[in-house]
């Protein structure tokens, strides 16, 4: 497909044919991570069937994450081009735009998770699995919407050579260096709730529909933190470093706070301590999800933020490898999910520190005066992206914490 020229009427920056790639990375993003979140509700079923621990259930979802991440392959097909092209249709509200496709998760899960126990309850995992596959068919028509869009700034030709292809030269740059060593550790947590949340809800002591009421409110909290948070970091208030710090670090706590309740008395209680730990980790993870994409084009410029999204990709995939399955180990060697919540959510406080070494993550002296309004399709096109990062905001962008 010829790639269509930024200006014209469907290929404007900020509008345009960008609403409609939007809303096919909202389906894209609700039925792949959005279905992993609330496949945890099988787990205990599969092992069962299959006389396995906690640990060996949990390689499954975690290998699944990591394969079709870090080799390109699966979800990673749609998501990472769907991403990287809504970034590219939009400058001053790219991060409110990731952030409205990025609650596809959280109503995809609250639509799937009582689904999947009715499925479970009726066809069991092998038939709720079968069904779950067909939903996902409805990836194939989502990526006919992503039409490419030309822009000033773009290389004259395709990048030749692997090492190149694959945008690891990114690498080089100090700020995304800082930034993929905070990714991976904060990928060590970020995924034990969508693979244990259920799980450690009927630890505790809740039935079935129940644990997925749980799963279900972090669904709704993370979806509104997403839209709430994408709107606020576009108005250029905060730096975006500084907010990713802040919400990277809630999420942390919230990881604590979901390990430390307390057992419910019976089945038949509604579990309001856990319910309102899952809340409040859904709005801190939801609040941090934009924010991790949309802090790319002011790290690598907006012609390298399609293989920067691979990358991020590719550095989670790497935490979501270890953790749920380290998480598995823990429940297995104490009998409950307490101490894999703990371990997990240090690991995400760990990561969200190491993002206070990105430029405007820090207070710092104010510039002496306020750089020029770059133009909007090539706002975040950085020439020394260790010296300043640029908000969305245009004219309210961050320098650098030298004075």
């Amino acid at each position: 497909m010829t790639p269509k020229p930024a200006g014209t009427l469907d290929g404007t920056p900020d509008g345009g044919w960008g609403w409609v790639v939007a809303a096919s990375a909202f389906l894209v993003n609700g039925l792949s991570y959005g279905l992993l979140r609330s496949l945890g509700l099988a787990l205990p079923d599969i092992a069962e069937h299959f006389d396995r621990t906690s640990q060996d259930t949990a390689w499954v979802s975690a290998l699944a994450l990591a394969v079709q991440q870090a080799a390109s392959s699966g979800w990673a097909l749609v998501f990472a081009p769907a991403l990287g092209t809504l970034s590219r249709y939009f400058s001053r509200r790219r991060v409110l735009a990731v952030g409205l496709a990025l609650t596809g998760n959280g109503a995809s899960s609250l639509l799937l998770a009582p689904a999947l126990q009715l499925l479970l309850d009726t066809f069991g995992w092998r038939g709720a699995l079968l069904l779950l596959g067909a939903i996902t068919l409805h990836l194939t028509p989502c990526g006919a919407l992503l039409r490419p869009l030309e822009l000033p700034g773009d290389p004259p030709a395709p990048p030749r050579g692997l090492f190149a292809a694959l945008g690891l030269g990114l690498f080089a740059r100090p700020a995304f260096l800082v930034f993929a060593l905070g990714t991976a550790l904060v990928g060590g947590g970020y995924f034990v709730p969508y693979v244990h949340l259920a799980p450690h809800a009927l630890d505790r002591g809740l039935g079935g529909y129940r644990a997925a009421l749980v799963v279900a409110v972090a669904a709704v909290a993370d979806a509104g933190a997403r839209l709430a948070c994408g709107w606020v970091a576009d108005q250029g208030w905060v730096p975006l470093p500084r907010l990713l710090a802040v919400f990277g670090a809630l999420t942390g706590l919230g990881l604590l706070a979901v390990g430390l309740v307390p057992v419910v008395g019976s089945e038949e209680a509604w579990g309001g301590s856990l319910l309102a730990a899952a809340g409040a980790y859904g709005l801190s993870a939801g609040s941090y999800a934009p924010l991790v994409f949309g802090v790319l084009p002011g790290l690598v410029g907006i012609g390298g933020v399609v293989q920067a999204t691979g990358l991020v990709m590719l550095l989670m995939s790497l935490g979501g490898l270890l953790g749920p399955p380290l998480s598995g180990f823990l429940r297995d060697e104490t009998g409950d999910f307490t101490a894999s919540f703990l371990v997990c959510g240090s690991f995400v406080l760990s990561g969200s520190s190491i993002y206070m070494g990105l430029p405007g993550a820090l207070p710092s002296c104010p510039p002496a005066s306020p750089p020029a309004t770059p133009p909007p399709e090539r706002g975040e096109l950085l020439p020394a992206p260790q010296v300043a990062l640029l908000s969305p905001g245009g004219p309210r962008a961050t320098a650098d914490t030298s004075c």
